[in-house]
Formats: structure tokens, sequence, C-alpha cells
């Protein structure tokens, strides 16, 4: 019995280490898959991840551009047209900087709202001058980082409840230190009653006061549809007191836009295409109507004018052209480019 009791142990122990092995060896290869399947569901999330963020990027229009560099006034300056705009940035630069003085000296000093409103048609600057104006507000110690971020309503209100305060605070935590632009702004209010654009509104106006040392709104869009969305909300009012008015370009000005984007690459234009140039502006001004692009057709303009000239190139051959070819823009092209961009 006793020698029996024995051997049956050993075969139990043997079978234990046997079953030992056999059972790292499993583990082994389940862990291994694991560490596989793991690793390959972390790539397939971070791909999913990346996709739904480009996805957001395109859905939602904020564009965040660093503080200009150099002469905010220069960069005014040297903007074609545009004079009352200027003398309106120039007389808002004196009073705040007459303010600080007073201030400086102990003097009291008028209150000041650096918030402002941007009237007038599409492609008449605004944007442009929104970027200057930041610039100047960071020199003048207004705002420390003074970059822009450019928004519209797609990019403060949400499709459902509770998203569009997360997407409107998330917005503006972007813009502190620097100015938030928001184009077309009259839309937060032009979608009914049932619209959450009220509610980015609301958020907005908040922020403004809590974050009022760190935060400056310009808000911007046609003049009339401008004047009812403030007028609308007692809060705007209070907020936003000082307007300026961007007048569309006339013909000279789109003329002047045009040749200083040829002039940019080295083409010049013939005088038959100066002249022709000159008509088609003269034309599509007298018959503009309020979509109408100004600066941005100029500049639709010129693109296709280069295309148009490419296509005349290409038929005897791009690499036959002369420097004196590839450098001259011809009536026929400005003809072809003119049936292209509507305007």
């Amino acid at each position: 019995m006793k020698l029996n009791e024995l051997s049956n142990k050993k075969l139990i122990i043997f079978a234990s280490i046997i079953g030992l092995f056999i059972g790292m060896a499993i583990l082994t290869v389940a862990v291994g898959d694991s560490d596989d399947k793991k690793d390959g569901d972390s790539e397939e999330s971070e791909m999913t991840e990346s996709a739904d963020k480009q996805s957001e990027t395109a859905k939602d229009s904020v564009v965040v551009t660093d503080a200009l560099e150099g002469d905010p006034f220069e960069e005014l300056e040297s903007l074609i047209g545009l004079g009352p705009v200027k003398e309106e940035v120039k007389s808002l630069t004196n009073f705040v900087k007459i303010q600080q003085a007073r201030k400086e000296k102990g003097l009291k000093q008028a209150s000041v709202s650096y918030h402002l409103v941007f009237t007038g048609s599409p492609g008449t600057g605004k944007t442009t001058v929104a970027r200057i104006m930041a610039k100047i507000y960071k020199d003048l110690g207004v705002l420390k980082k003074g970059h822009l971020v450019e928004t519209d309503r797609s990019g403060l209100v949400g499709e459902y409840v509770g998203q569009t305060a997360v997407k409107t605070n998330a917005v503006i935590d972007s813009a502190l230190g620097g100015v938030l632009f928001i184009d077309e702004a009259y839309s937060l209010t032009d979608a009914g009653k049932n619209d959450y654009g009220s509610e980015a509104i609301s958020t907005l106006l908040k922020r403004m006061e809590d974050d009022r040392d760190n935060l400056v709104v310009i808000v911007a869009g046609y003049t009339n549809e401008m004047k009812r969305f403030i007028d609308a909300n007692p809060g705007l009012q209070s907020r936003f007191s000082r307007y300026i008015n961007f007048p569309d370009y006339s013909s000279g000005e789109l003329y002047q836009i045009y040749l200083m984007r040829a002039k940019k690459y080295g083409i010049e234009l013939t005088d038959e295409a100066s002249t022709f140039l000159k008509e088609h502006l003269d034309y599509v001004v007298a018959h503009k109507d309020r979509n109408f692009g100004n600066a941005r057709y100029a500049r639709n303009l010129f693109e296709k004018t280069l295309t148009a000239q490419a296509n005349r190139l290409a038929k005897k051959g791009a690499k036959s052209a002369t420097k004196n070819e590839l450098s001259t823009i011809e009536k026929i092209d400005i003809e072809a480019a003119s049936k292209s961009v509507t305007y």
C-alpha cells in the first residue's frame, strides 16, 4: 500500500508539473495575443481620434493667427484704400494713449471699451484690420499676446443641448490674451427661437465680463444686420459702443489690388490688358450686388488670369515659353478670366 501510494503521489506531482508548464505556455500565448490586440486597438483608436479631430476642424470654422510682427501702423498704411478705417483706428489709439497718460498722472479717465463692431460688405479688409488691432492693443499693453482667433457661427454653436456653451467657452479660452473675431455675428440670432445661438451670446457676454482685462471681441458683418444684432440685446449694446464702417472698394482701388498681386509675382500687363482690366472693373463695380467680394474678387480675377495665361502658353509648349512671355499678362488672359469669376 505504501509503495502504491508513493507511486501515485509521484504521478500526481509529475502531472502537476506538466500541467504547470502547459498552463504557462497557454498564458504566454494569451498575453501575447492580448498585447498585440491592445497595440492594434490603440493605433486604430489614435487614427479614429485623429480623423474625428480633422472632421471637427473642417466642420467648425476656427482659425488662430499669431500676433502680427513689426509695426502695425505700417501694416495699416500699406493697405490699399480704407481711408476712413485708418482714421478711426488712429483716433481710437490716440484716445487709449491719452487715457493711459491720465491714469499715470493720477487723473480721472473716461471709460474705454476696446470691443469693436466692424460693418461692411465681404472682402473689405475686416479680418486684416482685426489682426492689426490685436497687435496695436498688445503694443498698448491692453493685451498680453495680441493673437487673433477668427470664427463664425459654426465655431460657437452646437447641434445639441449642452454643446454650445462648451464650444463657445473653448473658443474664448483660445482667444484669451488676444482678439476674438466673430464674422457674420448676426447669424447667431437669425436662426429662430429654438436655436442655440442665444446661448452662445449669453456665454460670450459672461466671459467678456469675467475676462474683461484679458479679452477683446470684434464682431463683424453687413451694416444693417449688425445694427439690428447689437440693438436687439441690451448686453451687446452696453459692451459694443464703437463702430468702424468698411466702405466698398472703388474700381480704381481694385485695379491697384490686382496690380499689387501681379507685382508680387514679377508679372506685368500689356497696355491693352491694362486698359481692358480698368474697363472691366468699372463695369463690375457699377453692376455689383451686396454680395460682391471686393478685394476677394480682384484676387480671384488675378488667379484666374494666371490660369488663362498658363493655358495659352501651354499650347505652344511650356518649356519653349520665353522669360518675357512668362512674365507678361495679355488682354486675352484677362478676358478669359473675367468670364469665369462671378461678381
